[in-house]
């Protein structure tokens, strides 16, 4: 029995010596490398960028895809600058016959825009196995399900046809990309092409994805020299350049989807979803969905350098130490699997991870608010150097009705003061206070901060939820109730039938914190005596309920693609009515005169014009109520100080290449904040030994009886 309390003894003192570092999940020989830690909480659907479309997948391939354009780390309004292109594009307009058209020119007579654009010249791609044209047909015998990275890599010279093969490859029946309906409205020869596309699939179904993408031209994109290329779209739509700075557009080598045609890869699923093949400052060397994925520098990234210029305070807050400097300015990144936020925020607390985000959970340990209102830091957060960066996101979230259903939908006074009374009642200042702990603002309509178009305070005021009193108040219940006897519903009873009025909310939401929101949100509707039954479901059935207009209710959220409030009004725009025309407008909302207001709008260049026709579109809007506003939340995020170069561009999806980490700061932090704590331990050994002294002696009694026996 002593010799198994001595044992304790010591594994109690060893733990206390190492208890710091026991939750550290990386391996020691990395410690003191340029390395970016994160996370990620699932594996990311799509890697392929005719497919991705949603942060967590741009979070890998923002790194390892270039595209024509991006956007300034470190200017606001967010400024388009050239990435994979030489310079900005040459923009040309012609009429209905063809013919150029100079001087000042009228959107109505203009027909087809060309966009012709001069790629940059000595850009390689990463390494990869695609390269080595061996392998599209044979790997080697004794690979199995090793890395790719373990097969011969080769890589080429980035050309203009490889920009032209994914355009296709976006318009391709079986890419199923999810802007492949709107790029139909706006490039010459798309949907032509795609049409012809199905049926090479359905004729010829033995020809191989290249072969039917090459054997086949799409009108609207021509070669004009092995440097230079031309799109033609149809009319004038300035928000396309926008799209060119998306991964959707970066170019796909031909190799590639040759290479994941290799039956023995198709039988493991290792497809360009897995592995993609760009050339980003990055590449993805590992992908191991339930343990981590890892970036890797890419050996043959171009010449690119962290911008000289910035905006107006950027200097004094040490953004442009690294002016000119060759990027990336890390050599790997890090994303360790993490479900839970409490384990990933006790690491980042440790020095295990970079950066945060904040969770309700760690809300109150990571921000104070003073006496006036005034968010800081806490004194912890403080004594560990660790900065706050804030911004309220280009994002919308709201709860949308079904505009086809027959009781919330159409657009009947009956109809519409049912939605305007539930958008007084329900009360989004008080969800951003009780869920968001204060991190959001209110939406007055679809378009958020920081985009052409708003209007903050009492020019931007929603009329039919708000007044104006020194500041936007919510309308009374009371008017609430008001509107909702003028709609047929007095004390919430139908009075054609005397029933009480039940509304349905289709959501995916589950667990419990999506229990209280529910069930906040049902308390909401019983303000104004509604009865609100909520359907869950799970992600592919509410999905499909969406697409065929079946919810009558539901919760949505959009994040910007570009800094356009086109980006954000065709939400809203009749012909992309989810259900009738599989587009975004997931309220199936229709108007004709919203609709060409829009037409008008999106052709526009940002013009005092402009701004007027967006308001008479927020204004009509506003009293469609087709959706409750929501709110636009504010991004809260933490990092250590040796996580340098950090900056809130909501736009960039490339901002990893910027990021630089001093491993010394990081290291000397985890010592310090990793101490052991040692005194539990050494009262449990003290206890431990109060109770073996007196029984070892006992032990020592009795044997020593027994040898007198």
């Amino acid at each position: 029995m002593w010799k198994l309390g001595v044992l304790i003894l010591i594994y109690l003192l060893v733990s206390a010596c190492t208890d710091g570092h026991l939750n550290n999940p990386y391996v020691q020989s990395d410690q003191s490398q340029a390395i970016i830690y994160t996370s990620f909480s699932e594996r990311p659907k799509h890697l392929d960028p005719a497919k991705s479309y949603s942060s967590n997948e741009y979070a890998i391939i923002g790194q390892v895809y270039e595209s024509l354009f991006q956007y300034h780390y470190l200017k606001k309004p967010y400024q388009l600058e050239p990435l994979l292109a030489s310079d900005m594009p040459t923009l040309q307009y012609f009429n209905a016959k063809g013919e150029a058209l100079t001087g000042k020119v009228d959107a109505k007579d203009i027909a087809f825009s060309d966009y012709t654009i001069t790629v940059r010249q000595e850009v390689r791609f990463q390494p990869h196995p695609s390269f080595n044209k061996s392998l599209h047909k044979v790997l080697p015998s004794d690979w199995d399900q090793r890395s790719l990275y373990d097969l011969p890599l080769a890589t080429r010279l980035l050309t203009v046809d490889d920009f032209i093969y994914q355009i296709k490859r976006l318009a391709d029946p079986a890419s199923q990309s999810p802007i492949a309906g709107l790029m139909a409205n706006h490039i010459v020869g798309f949907e032509t092409f795609a049409q012809q596309q199905a049926e090479l699939l359905s004729d010829q179904p033995q020809l191989s994805k290249v072969q039917r993408l090459q054997s086949v031209p799409l009108l609207g994109i021509k070669k004009l020299n092995d440097h230079q290329f031309n799109i033609r779209i149809k009319g004038k739509y300035p928000q396309f350049i926008n799209w060119l700075a998306m991964p959707f557009f970066a170019p796909m080598p031909w190799e590639a989807d040759a290479f994941y045609a290799n039956p023995r890869l198709v039988k493991k699923n290792i497809t360009l979803d897995w592995f993609p093949v760009g050339t980003g400052a990055f590449y993805l060397h590992e992908n191991d969905p339930n343990r981590r994925m890892v970036l890797v520098k890419n050996p043959n990234f171009h010449p690119d350098y962290y911008p000289s210029e910035a905006d107006e305070g950027l200097r004094e807050r040490g953004l442009l130490v690294d002016a000119g400097q060759r990027l990336p300015l890390s050599d790997k990144v890090i994303f360790s699997l993490e479900k839970e936020t409490i384990p990933y925020w006790s690491k980042f607390l440790q020095g295990y991870y970079d950066a945060s985000g904040i969770s309700s959970d760690s809300f109150d340990q990571a921000v104070s608010f003073s006496s006036d209102g005034e968010f800081g830091l806490t004194d912890n957060m403080l004594q560990r150097k660790i900065a706050l960066q804030t911004a309220v996101t280009t994002s919308s979230y709201y709860l949308g009705f079904n505009m086809l259903d027959n009781v919330v939908g159409g657009n009947t006074e009956r109809a519409r003061k049912l939605r305007q009374a539930i958008s007084i009642a329900v009360d989004y200042e008080e969800y951003i206070s009780i869920f968001l702990n204060g991190r959001g603002v209110a939406a007055q309509g679809i378009i958020p901060p920081g985009i052409f178009g708003h209007l903050s305070g009492k020019e931007g005021l929603n009329p039919v939820v708000y007044q104006w009193d020194k500041g936007p108040v919510r309308r009374s219940l009371d008017e609430a109730k008001q509107l909702l006897v003028e709609a047929g519903y007095p004390n919430g009873l139908d009075q054609k039938s005397g029933q009480p009025l039940v509304l349905y909310f289709d959501t995916m939401d589950s667990g419990p914190d999506s229990k209280a929101r529910l069930n906040w949100l049902r308390k909401q509707f019983s303000k104004i005596d509604i009865q609100l039954v909520v359907r869950g479901t799970d992600y592919n059935r509410f999905q499909e309920k969406m697409r065929n207009g079946h919810a009558q209710m539901f919760m949505w959220g959009w994040n910007a693609d570009y800094p356009d409030p086109e980006n954000f009004l065709f939400l809203l725009y009749g012909k992309n009515a989810k259900a009738l025309h599989a587009g975004e407008n997931a309220a199936n909302y229709q108007n004709a005169q919203f609709d060409s207001l829009f037409e008008t709008m999106s052709s526009m260049d940002n013009t005092p014009q402009r701004q007027q026709i967006i308001n008479q579109m927020i204004g009509i809007a506003q009293q469609d109520a087709p959706w409750l506003w929501g709110f636009h939340p504010k991004a809260f995020s933490l990092h250590h100080h040796w996580y340098k170069n950090a900056y809130p561009n909501l736009m960039a999806n490339n901002k990893t290449k910027y990021i630089k980490v001093d491993a010394k700061q990081r290291a000397q932090y985890q010592k310090k904040w990793n101490k052991p704590v040692v005194w539990p331990l050494l009262v449990i050994a003290l206890l431990i030994l109060v109770l073996l002294v007196p029984a070892y002696l006992i032990y020592r009694r009795l044997e020593q009886a027994k040898a007198y026996d």
